[in-house]
Parts: C-alpha cells; structure tokens; sequence
C-alpha cells in the first residue's frame, strides 16, 4: 500500500510539475529499489514489507537532519531549506509520531507488562517497544528514558 502510494504521488507530483516532491520521491523510490534489490539475497522476491519501507524512509530522515547540522555549521542556508524541504516530504509517509506522555505511556506499560525492574530488562522492552511502536517513537530518546527507568 505504501509503495503504491508512492508511486502515485510521483505520478501526481510530474504531473503538476512539482520538481521539489518529484525529486524526493524518485530517491525514496530509487532507495527502495536498491533495498529490493538486497532483498533477493534473503529469498525475498517481490520487494520488501512496509515495516522494512518504514525504516528506510526514517534513516532517510535521519541521514538529512545531519545534512542539515552540517550545512548550518558550514553557512549553506540554501542546502539547509533543501534538506528540510526534502524531510518534509519524507514525513508525509511515516506513521504519525507518538507524543511525549503517550510515548512516556508506553514504557510505563511494557516496562509493567514484561516485570522489568532492573537495566538488565532493559533489551526485552526495548524489543517489545520496538515491536509495538515501529515508526511511530524516537528509539535514540526511548532508550534514554528506558535506561532511566529501569536504572
């Protein structure tokens, strides 16, 4: 649904002559390709699932606001307003972000669930968060908190 998705909106973005998203779709859409691509070594066929689509298009996201930090540092404010253009577009398609107290919410619950207690539980709820929450949470920041928690 995601990859269709995609490819629809490349269609629309060509053909209102919107060079901005039809540039940051051809990449997510050239990365998947290339994702597909590594798939096939793994047995996988017809492309990889939208988990896996997910995650690349936040490492896109990723690998952009530390474009950004670097061009701020380096004085490029053009290349900056691109990357977040960019960003922006990317956004569109990734799960809506869990809010702070909803996010805080959640590890009070796994951490409840699974009887955590101690910084040696710490890998069991971040697996489960991950499991549960895929797209939708920071890890980097959860795992801070996690730690803090159960330490």
């Amino acid at each position: 649904m995601l990859r269709q998705r995609l490819n629809d909106d490349l269609k629309a973005a060509m053909k209102s002559r919107d060079q901005r998203a039809t540039s940051a779709l051809r990449l997510i859409l050239a990365a998947l390709k290339d994702r597909d691509i590594a798939a096939r070594e793994r047995g996988i066929t017809n492309g990889v699932d939208e988990p896996e689509i997910i995650d690349l298009l936040q490492k896109m996201v990723r690998q952009r606001q530390e474009s950004i930090t670097m061009f701020q540092k380096g004085g490029r404010q053009e290349l900056v307003d691109q990357e977040q253009g960019e960003i922006n577009i990317i956004e569109r398609y990734l799960p809506k972000k869990m809010s702070e107290g909803e996010t805080n919410a959640a590890i009070a619950a796994v951490v409840e669930e699974l009887g955590a207690s101690s910084i040696k539980d710490m890998g069991r709820v971040m697996a489960a968060l991950k499991e549960r929450y895929a797209g939708r949470m920071d890890f980097g920041k959860v795992g801070a908190q996690v730690k803090q928690r159960l330490g």
